[in-house]
């Protein structure tokens, strides 16, 4: 209601709404003020007002108590892990008590890939906890991500390492950003990381290829840790390699068909035990893949410029043909049916990539 014994030009309350005061100017005497009568469309007003914060209120409630923390959407953690019996341990007891306050449901998927060492004996004290997924021989990285999101039963998938080297308490950040996106990417762009100077040369080099396919920005190609829908990761899982190059080719398949993807900053450590990383081999197998996945998602963009150069060589030789041998040579015939036949390769191979898409 109106507070009527409110003097001057200070503001007076409508049901718990403050508003600037709606009598007289301060200049006149109390007994000459007058009071504003409350109306069918003041109370509609209010009316209205009152539902907007009752509305953002019980959001902020609804989301603080279907979630602990941060996260309000249940997903499935996958862990490959092999010959990691050094971290293993220190891993899943970090993510537990990260966990420990969460109210959604999630579920931790370990993909033990043919370990050799003791790793099997250290996760047999955490089956109450985790589902352990074990491969009868090494059948790779990617292979075991496939197998693990083969089995998981929730929307989300979250995948990271077993290592020690990523971040992983900032898990549910992560999964509550991905409520805006497809795929949430931890970039190892923080402020502590720790990343060998010598994969980061032939590194440079892929990611700046992957930009010019994908026409995006990409802070951090092959991060393990992200988030992303199952439903989406399933469309492209024929493609996936066994290898380390699983991350590779679900960034380039997201960003290549224009899916929502959003890099957040993360730290990185060195890692727990000795890396699995073979640069050179690795590397090559990265550049083959890029190449791949450019003829598969972007054919315009790889095979256009191979064309143009064969266009431009025979333009160069018929300027040689025209003005210096009054001929028009072989070579000069070659070079344009070549560019011809690119040119409508990349166009049909293009045709087909949006008909299959």
């Amino acid at each position: 209601m109106l507070d009527h014994s409110n003097p001057g030009n200070q503001p007076v309350s409508i049901d718990g709404f403050v508003v600037p005061n709606v009598t007289q100017p301060a200049s006149e005497s109390p007994e000459q003020l007058t009071p504003v009568r409350r109306t069918a469309d003041m109370d509609a007003t209010l009316a209205t007002a009152q539902s907007i914060l009752e509305h953002a209120k019980g959001e902020q409630t609804e989301e603080l108590s279907a979630c602990g923390k941060l996260i309000c959407q249940p997903f499935s953690l996958i862990i490959p892990v092999f010959n990691e019996e050094d971290a293993i341990d220190q891993t899943i007891a970090e993510l537990k008590q990260t966990f420990a306050e969460l109210d959604s449901p999630y579920e931790i998927l370990v993909v033990n890939d043919g370990s050799s060492d003791a790793t099997a004996e250290h996760l047999a004290t955490w089956t109450d906890d985790v589902t352990i997924i074990n491969h009868e021989s090494n059948t790779g990285y990617g292979a075991s991500l496939k197998t693990g999101i083969r089995y998981a039963q929730y929307e989300w998938i979250v995948i990271t390492d077993a290592d020690g080297s990523y971040p992983n308490h900032r898990i549910p950040e992560l999964v509550n950003l991905a409520r805006k996106y497809d795929m949430v990417v931890g970039a190892r762009t923080g402020a502590n990381v720790t990343y060998s100077k010598i994969r980061s040369i032939p590194k440079w080099f892929l990611v700046r290829f992957a930009k010019w396919l994908s026409n995006r920005q990409i802070p951090d190609l092959n991060s393990g840790l992200r988030v992303f829908r199952k439903d989406v990761a399933m469309r492209f899982i024929k493609l996936y390699p066994n290898g380390f190059s699983f991350t590779t080719t679900i960034t380039m398949a997201m960003l290549t068909n224009r899916y929502r993807v959003h890099y957040e900053p993360v730290d990185y450590h060195a890692r727990i035990g000795k890396s699995k990383i073979q640069p050179i081999r690795d590397t090559l197998r990265f550049t083959q893949l890029i190449l791949r996945m450019g003829m598969y998602f972007a054919p315009l963009r790889v095979i256009l410029p191979v064309s143009g150069l064969f266009f431009a060589a025979f333009i160069g030789s018929l300027f040689q043909d025209v003005f210096f041998r009054a001929d028009l040579t072989e070579s000069t015939l070659i070079l344009l049916v070549s560019a011809t036949q690119l040119g409508i390769f990349a166009l049909l191979a293009d045709m087909i990539d949006k008909r299959s898409s």
